[in-house]
């Protein structure tokens, strides 16, 4: 058993889809009309997980307050460069997590203002 999909609260469907795909390379794996709000189902794949993110219906663009998902990567630093040389807004530069030593975080901010954690293995 695993999950299917994590859903993200987005406000601007195609700035998200290009901001996940711009700088976490996710393939779409789907993108289809949902009725006649103007709403997609789009579904992203980041390379080699299981878990899909699905984009939800945010009411406004307030950056959010709390994190809405934690990360993994192999190379939190790296990324976290590679991010901040892409003009992406980070909370906080990798530093050991209080919580689990020896385990690299640090926080961003994506395109619809969500708070993300991307944390080592």
């Amino acid at each position: 058993m695993h999950i299917q999909f994590a859903e993200l609260p987005v406000f601007d469907q195609d700035r998200a889809k290009a901001f996940y795909t711009r700088h976490f390379a996710c393939k779409v794996t789907a993108d289809e009309k949902m009725g006649d709000s103007g709403w997609r189902w789009i579904e992203l794949k980041f390379p080699d997980a299981v878990t899909n993110l699905h984009f939800v219906r945010r009411a406004d663009d307030t950056p959010g307050a709390e994190p809405v998902l934690v990360l993994v990567d192999d190379d939190v630093e790296a990324t976290i460069a590679a991010l901040k040389a892409g003009g992406v807004e980070i909370i906080t530069e990798p530093q050991e997590a209080p919580w689990q030593p020896g385990r690299t975080v640090a926080e961003f901010r994506d395109s619809e203002g969500n708070r993300m954690v991307i944390g080592s293995q």
